[in-house]
């Protein structure tokens, strides 16, 4: 049969920096183990912005033509030989990470730290993994979740980022009761704050040099408090650096009336001088869970740490999260948690979605925060 005589379907496609360009692709049938989605709704995430902006996210950079997009829903179009528990017209969502599932960490696990985790929309493995903002993707059944009933396709594209708090919490356990300071109200701040008041934190804070973001925070309810830090000069070393993200934190905290410190930091900034201040900013005994991705290296007050006990997590993706995650999302625990979606493009503006994503404002001025692309429903 020649290509010709094949359906197609649309994909954003990024070919180098700046450089998306929307291309026809055939349709292809799911090989044995996998099922065809048909994707209603696909969040952008900074990884995303990152490629986009760059061709590259830290050391991975694009070596051919490469979709974007791994926080996305549908529908089941088609199922391949050897699968279970998935139908035709099932509506799901697209766990992103596909496992060897035969390592000591998938048998552990901890899957998240396969080494041959090949991922969606990134450019680490090659070839690269096509990611979903395409009209339809072939997945592997054993990373697609089914939906409950009341959870919408947007809802069910925000499980990935999500899974990412979850994931976090675990590794924090974070229980009811205890204080969160949460640093950077991006999407993923904004989730942080809303699942550690879903779990019972007695108080969650956030921090951010972003005000715009900060006031979203606290009006829709999630976070009690929050700290804008003025502009300021950058420091002249990293002693004084160092000397400023202890000051930073004692003001901070002062602020929020919080002076001995909080139970659990989320860092979710990747910026170096809120890692340093986290440290500073955690309760003696208590946790820093570091999230954000945007520092390679950073010079950190171990001192501080070791001798106030505060233990130091990393926390990278997520492992056995979706259930959970969905559940969440469907239960109204979540608050207000749909209004992090402040922005809605479809497929064929792509590029215009992500320059809005990029400017971080739109043209009338208005936040940005969770972009969705997509019709949000299928046909």
């Amino acid at each position: 049969m020649s290509p010709s005589m094949f359906p197609t379907q649309h994909a954003a496609v990024l070919h180098a920096a700046k450089d998306l360009r929307l291309e026809e692709r055939i349709v292809w049938s799911p090989k044995p183990g996998e099922v065809q989605v048909q994707i209603a709704s696909t969040g952008l995430c900074g990884s995303d912005l990152h490629y986009y902006k760059h061709g590259r996210n830290g050391e991975f950079a694009v070596r051919q033509p490469l979709v974007l997009g791994h926080e996305a829903s549908g529908i089941v179009t088609a199922v391949g030989a050897g699968v279970t528990g998935l139908v035709v017209g099932q509506r799901v969502a697209i766990e992103a990470g596909i496992m060897c599932r035969k390592c000591s960490f998938c048998q552990s696990g901890r899957y998240n730290l396969c080494k041959s985790m090949r991922f969606c929309s990134s450019a680490a493995a090659f070839p690269h993994v096509d990611g979903t903002l395409q009209t339809r993707i072939n997945h592997p059944a054993h990373v697609v979740h089914p939906l409950p009933d009341t959870c919408s396709f947007e809802q069910a594209a925000l499980a990935e980022p999500l899974s990412v708090l979850v994931h976090a919490s675990r590794r924090a356990e974070l229980t009811a009761g205890q204080s969160v300071l949460v640093l950077g109200t991006g999407a993923i701040g904004v989730l942080a704050c809303a699942h550690a008041r879903s779990l019972g934190a007695s108080r969650v804070a956030a921090i951010d040099i972003n005000q715009t973001r900060l006031d979203f925070a606290k009006k829709n309810g999630f976070a009690d408090q929050t700290y804008c830090f003025p502009p300021a000069d950058s420091p002249k070393n990293a002693e004084e650096q160092l000397r400023r993200a202890k000051e930073n934190a004692s003001l901070a905290l002062a602020a929020l009336d919080k002076e001995d410190g909080f139970d659990v930091v989320f860092e979710c900034s990747g910026a170096e001088p809120c890692i340093q201040m986290s440290i500073h900013a955690a309760t003696t005994g208590g946790k820093v869970m570091l999230i954000g991705m945007g520092t390679k290296n950073a010079t950190l007050p171990l001192s501080s740490a070791a001798l106030r006990e505060v233990d130091i997590h990393g926390s990278f993706r997520y492992a056995n999260t979706y259930p959970a995650a969905l559940e969440l999302l469907s239960s109204r625990k979540l608050g207000n948690v749909e209004k992090l979606v402040t922005h809605r493009f479809k497929l064929q503006d792509a590029k215009k979605a992500f320059e809005t994503l990029e400017r971080g404002v739109d043209e009338d001025g208005l936040l940005v925060l969770k972009v969705m692309i997509g019709d949000g429903q299928v046909s």
